[in-house]
């Protein structure tokens, strides 16, 4: 098991950084859910930017709050089986307080993931834009309180990840999902990467795991074998690979989304367009096993990353 060292901070003051943890929870059967941000930003001058993020998601009524954090006590609060938080912000759309805790679920489906094909590109210089799932799936407890309404968050299940890197990508969609009554997860992400003045394709990466099979499509380079689109509100993604072949398509509902402004340490602004609620479709053709597909009406996340904002989604953040 690598959860310590997977959500070890990797910030150094005095560098160029970005690094962020975040957990996300739903609604068992509502389309319902919540996701809790801590962020550090550093520059080279020596700047150093903590920040607490909270978005919640009811339907189509969506709101999302942010505040300077603490270095020394951050929003986040995470142990080898799960963790916790706590905390309150006010914004224009009222004020949010939480105070959960969340556990990793039981079974070989909630063990750490990670969609970089090797650990030695964790801590390598390429890609340079990093992300681990440290808690695929977690069982959740406590509650969240917004504009008067109190959730209890008692049988909800979400997750946990850590990406950082020297900035945002330039470009790039993730998503991710739980199919709890198979016990399968999917994790997907596609993005561009810097090179000098350019933008590169895209490069794809997914993967299913369901029980004890997991399914690897990794390797990032291959790009005949991949073919990503990403036309918000829309992700899909076909991919083949040694182990099969899989088509994932995820579509989020402007109106029950965010657009969270994700500063960079020496470059302009990203906009993150944000759904914890998106509906989802995988379809996947093992190379041995039967074929197979899994749906959920309103339990994926979808995250688009882009030079500028949507209006179709609500104001940024």
């Amino acid at each position: 098991m690598t959860v310590a060292a997977d959500n070890a901070p990797r910030w150094r003051k005095g560098t160029d950084h970005v690094e962020s943890w975040f957990v996300r929870a739903n609604h068992p059967s509502e389309p319902r859910a919540v996701w809790l941000k801590s962020t550090v930003l550093c520059r080279a001058d020596g700047a150093t930017v903590p920040e607490t993020w909270c978005s919640v998601f009811d339907g189509a009524r969506t709101a999302a709050f942010r505040a300077p954090g603490e270095l020394d006590r951050p929003a986040i609060s995470l142990t080898e089986d799960g963790g916790s938080s706590r905390g309150r912000l006010d914004g224009d759309a009222g004020v949010v307080e939480w105070d959960v805790t969340f556990t990793r679920a039981g079974g070989a489906w909630a063990q750490p993931m990670c969609l970089l094909p090797s650990q030695r590109l964790v801590d390598g210089p390429f890609p340079k834009a990093k992300l681990l799932t440290p808690f695929p799936v977690l069982d959740f407890s406590g509650a969240v309180s917004w504009d008067g309404d109190r959730w209890d968050l008692t049988g909800w299940l979400g997750m946990e990840g850590h990406n950082w890197g020297t900035a945002h990508s330039p470009e790039y969609a993730w998503a991710q999902c739980l199919f709890p009554e198979q016990e399968a997860v999917v994790e997907a992400a596609s993005g561009r990467i810097e090179l000098g003045r350019r933008s590169s394709p895209l490069f794809s990466m997914l993967v299913v795991r369901r029980g004890s099979t997991e399914l690897r499509f990794d390797r990032i380079v291959d790009l005949w074998r991949q073919k990503p689109l990403l036309a918000f509100p829309t992700y899909e993604l076909s991919i083949r690979g040694r182990d099969g072949s899989a088509h994932l398509s995820m579509t989020g509902d402007p109106d029950a989304m965010v657009c969270l402004g994700y500063d960079n340490p020496a470059r302009p602004r990203s906009y993150c367009l944000n759904s914890k609620t998106a509906e989802v479709r995988l379809q996947v053709r093992p190379r041995r096993g039967a074929s197979f597909e899994l749906t959920s009406p309103h339990g994926g996340a979808l995250e688009f990353l882009q030079p500028t904002p949507e209006s179709r989604v609500q104001p940024v953040v």
